[in-house]
């Protein structure tokens, strides 16, 4: 399983929804929704700023993930920005594979 940020950031029409509907309900929702495409929220924040919701989801691959974005994309109701988190295991693989790299110029 894999841990993904999710940022979103309503549309007009995406804002009217959520009044009308409330933010218990959409945090359910999206629960269960997630839950059909087989990830998990590990946490749903809404947010000030530039985005206006913060999820955590645990998914087994990108594939979930890029589902889950699309669905909502397509709606028209939100736009999504998706970020894969790394463990700090992950990470020190990757830092593990770095080498030697040369910056342009130098």
């Amino acid at each position: 399983m894999g841990k993904y940020m999710l940022q979103v950031s309503y549309t007009a029409e995406g804002a009217r929804g959520l009044i009308k509907e409330g933010a218990s309900s959409r945090i359910t929702y999206v629960t269960d929704f997630a839950a059909g495409l087989g990830a998990t929220v590990e946490s749903f924040h809404f947010a000030l700023g530039e985005h206006d919701a913060i999820l955590i989801l645990d998914a087994a691959d990108d594939s979930v993930v890029a589902a889950a974005s699309l669905a909502v994309g397509a709606s028209g109701a939100a736009t999504v920005r998706t970020t894969k988190l790394l463990t700090g295991a992950e990470a020190d693989a990757a830092v593990a594979k770095v080498g030697a790299y040369r910056a342009p110029g130098t």
